[in-house]
């Protein structure tokens, strides 16, 4: 697996950002979480001036094995549907781009489908879809190296056009089953807990997927090391999120995390490299069943409850206005002395 040199940001200079976000004019803490994100912002940037800079939403597409067996209400081919609709510009995705000055990245991880690349599609696919993690691994060691490998290498791309906030999408029908398993495994909830309707299961269908979801960890007998976790349960698309993650960490790019799937490979990149949390912002609690208990379990605190579950990174770009309030704030509020004004706290 490629390496990363991801270090928690430097705190010598916190002293200074707390000092002068204390001192702009206002009571001492009264803007609450813009003034926790500006510190965090420029910590990331190890600066006392942050900026943001061309955020982009990148979308990584796989299909899942694992949908063979029904633990989705939507059929497998909306996978390549949606990829290519969002070249449209009609998705749900599409509009909240262009509302907040977005770019757009779709990725094809491993579309199960011939995807027409000229309309703009990035061609990464490691292989038609995942294997059935219910009978064997998802995927092989080296499809996963090179999904860490591919999700890096579009962050590297991102950074050269001028990017220092990414939010990261998926679409893969089925998604939520991995994401549940993983929730499973490294946090030791138990997977009833885990499990949700995805894109709107009955409760009768919830029960099945449990079921199946159950048999398959059962089948497990791999090392249950957090790679091997990662191996043989992911999608093509999570293992590129967890790569780009990885990348985005390591060079100080801020990571605007989604739903519940992204807050899994948020997760599961944290078994790795925990100081890459350091470096997440997480956007909003969704409606999947068990997205709160994960981040809670994980010490997040999401920006929005906005009973959303699309994912696309629909979340994390409605989140990022609040964002950019944080760093207005820190670099356009005066100061007591500047303003002349009387400390009043």
């Amino acid at each position: 697996m490629k390496k990363f040199n991801i270090q928690a940001p430097n705190k010598a200079i916190e002293p200074l950002l707390i000092d002068k976000i204390n001192n702009l004019t206002k009571p001492k803490g009264s803007l609450g979480t813009l003034e926790e994100l500006a510190l965090q912002i420029g910590l990331i940037q190890q600066t006392l001036s942050p900026a943001l800079h061309h955020p982009q939403n990148i979308i990584f597409c796989s299909d899942h094995g694992i949908a063979d067996e029904g633990v989705s209400v939507s059929p497998k081919e909306v996978t390549w549907q949606q990829t290519i609709h969002f070249t449209h510009g009609g998705g749900g995705v599409n509009f909240l781009t262009h509302q907040h000055g977005f770019s757009l990245k779709i990725v094809d991880a491993g579309v199960d489908y011939d995807l027409p690349y000229e309309r703009g599609i990035i061609n990464m696919k490691v292989r038609k879809g995942t294997r059935n993690f219910l009978h064997e691994s998802a995927m092989t060691e080296d499809e996963m190296n090179l999904c860490i490998e591919r999700g890096a290498e579009i962050v590297k791309l991102c950074e050269t056009e001028g990017s220092n906030v990414l939010s990261f999408g998926e679409m893969g029908i089925g998604n939520t089953s991995p994401s549940s398993i993983w929730m499973h495994l490294f946090c030791k909830i138990p997977l009833a807990q885990c499990v949700g309707a995805g894109s709107g299961l009955s409760t009768q269908g919830v029960n099945r997927k449990l079921q199946i979801l159950q048999k398959a960890v059962n089948n497990y007998n791999g090392d249950r090391s957090a790679i091997d976790i990662i191996r043989y349960f992911g999608g093509y698309e999570m293992v590129m999120a967890i790569g780009a993650m990885l990348q985005a960490a390591e060079d100080h790019v801020i990571i605007l995390v989604d739903g519940f799937i992204m807050t899994a490979c948020m997760l599961a990149v944290m078994q790795l490299y925990p100081s890459v949390k350091d470096y997440a912002i997480f956007g909003h609690c969704g409606d999947e069943s068990g997205h709160k208990l994960l981040l809670d379990t994980m010490g997040a605190k999401p920006l929005l409850h906005l009973g959303l579950r699309l994912g696309e990174g629909t979340g994390a770009i409605c989140a990022y206005p609040i964002v950019d309030s944080a760093v207005r704030m820190i670099n356009e509020m005066e100061s007591f002395k500047k303003a002349s004004i009387t400390k009043y706290f």
